[in-house]
């Protein structure tokens, strides 16, 4: 039997909106028949957890996130790209693990999409969520 693939969902986790957008992009992946890891819930990554918890403990916990992944589906939306999740896109390039950017975003700079380094790390672009769920069944 083969084994379910394991995404690192990378993107902003700072706003309601935001937090929700992460959990419906988790739970359309689940039915995919991906594994999930969600930094916000597994990682404990919310404000109240970083109050009771050192940064360094969730800075461990989400680079092993990565470390573990299969794949990393990145949310590239906003003026720029959050700068964490710029991170793990760099980390996961560096460490072999394939890129997928999710940019729902209509914005875009005068000459690409999103910034350069991001845009030249990630390995398809999908610009909604059922391009990205194409993208994922290739993956798969």
């Amino acid at each position: 039997m083969n084994r379910k693939k394991r995404i690192y969902l990378a993107g902003p986790l700072f706003s309601h909106a935001e937090l929700e957008y992460n959990r419906k992009l988790r739970d359309l992946l689940l039915k995919k028949g991906f594994s999930v890891f969600l930094p916000q819930e597994d990682a404990e990554d919310t404000a109240y957890e970083r109050d009771k918890q050192s940064q360094e403990y969730i800075f461990k916990k989400c680079a092993g996130g990565v470390d573990g992944s299969d794949i990393v589906v990145a949310v590239l939306d906003g003026v720029d790209v959050d700068s964490g999740t710029a991170w793990e896109i760099g980390y996961a390039y560096a460490k072999d693990i394939p890129v997928i950017g999710l940019r729902t975003d209509f914005r875009s700079l005068s000459d690409g999409i999103v910034n350069l380094m991001v845009e030249m790390a990630i390995v398809a672009l999908a610009r909604d969520e059922d391009e990205l769920l194409k993208i994922m069944d290739k993956l798969r």
